[in-house]
């Protein structure tokens, strides 16, 4: 490394050490704006958490924190930002599954997405919805594995494609109910929209929110809801633990991360605001409309432990349904 480069490093690190080893920055944190990265689309249903959250966290500091939308490559790209910047707590991130599973898919992740991050808080989880053709008389989870026992290899079932939430979340059920179907890739979400009710598919695995237009003019049914408890906006669809089969659970967890190496006590003052800004009534009603459940009340080490439990989950699954790195 020859001399420039070294005087265009040596602020950087200095900066990260001096928050490591102050508790004095930590207790006056924040002192100026926080970027908050995130790794979906403006408009997307994680975006729309994340902008919540960022409004009550202004409003609770009176310092800006400021969005950026950093989509690409299956959030790879926001990701490596996060994952790259400052440890001083100016930088965090929204972390889904996707940040989980997007460098599994990778034959070189760009990043390890649990040793490369420091778990902050649990904002929420959001159930998938097992959604039904009504063009099959399926009006059950129970009607779904029947007629799937009868018809195995067969039957088709839709998702947005290999590696996607809807298609993992669906072979989770598949393979805890003895579901043997054939994957229906769909570009689009509106394209599978169209294959569910025309019954070129017969089931959908979808998180809440993608869910929730399937039923407008009553063409589709829900029929089990992954999560681990039912859901305020569909009461009265058991959830998969109640069929029987609690090993079909798999809910999309949202929280919030920073970059490795955030000290303790950042960590704790951040948490803390997230806590209190999510007791803002606004912002709670906003994470309920996405469909979740809002879980700022964990502790970071149950988020951490969460997010473990993921990666043990997804590093099993991914091979085992027959996806391959590229």
């Amino acid at each position: 490394m020859n001399h420039q480069t070294w005087l265009q490093v040596l602020p950087a690190i200095f900066c990260g050490l001096l928050v490591l080893s102050n508790p004095v920055v930590a207790e006056s944190f924040p002192e100026k704006p926080i970027r908050l990265i995130i790794t979906t689309p403006a408009g997307s249903g994680v975006d729309a958490i994340g902008r919540a959250l960022a409004q009550g966290m202004s409003e609770i500091t009176h310092q800006q924190v400021i969005v950026d939308n950093r989509a690409g490559a299956g959030g790879i790209i926001g990701a490596t930002a996060l994952a790259n910047s400052v440890a001083d707590g100016y930088t965090i991130g929204i972390a889904a599954t996707a940040h989980i599973v997007a460098p599994l898919l990778q034959a070189k992740p760009a990043y390890h997405p649990i040793n490369d991050f420091t778990p902050i808080a649990q904002l929420t989880v959001i159930p998938n919805i097992v959604v039904t053709s009504l063009k099959n008389n399926v009006k059950s989870m129970k009607d779904l594995i029947e007629l799937t026992k009868k018809r195995p290899d067969e039957l088709n079932y839709g998702s947005l494609g290999d590696g996607t939430a809807s298609h993992l979340s669906a072979e989770i059920v598949n393979r805890s109910m003895g579901l043997k179907t054939i994957h229906v890739p769909y570009r689009t979400i509106a394209d599978s929209y169209t294959g569910l009710w025309s019954g070129d598919v017969q089931y959908e695995v979808y998180l809440m929110p993608s869910a929730l237009p399937l039923f407008q003019g009553g063409r589709a049914l829900a029929i089990a809801n992954t999560g681990r408890m039912r859901s305020p906006a569909l009461p009265d669809v058991p959830t998969v633990r109640e069929l029987g089969y609690p090993e079909a659970e798999s809910e999309i967890t949202i929280g919030v991360v920073g970059p490795s190496n955030l000290s303790p006590l950042l960590v704790q003052k951040i948490h803390q605001l997230i806590v209190d800004a999510m007791k803002l009534p606004e912002v709670k009603e906003k994470m309920i409309k996405q469909g979740g459940q809002p879980s700022p009340e964990l502790d970071t080490k149950a988020y951490e432990q969460r997010l473990k439990l993921e990666y043990e989950m997804y590093k099993k699954l991914i091979p085992a349904i027959g996806l391959k790195p590229q």
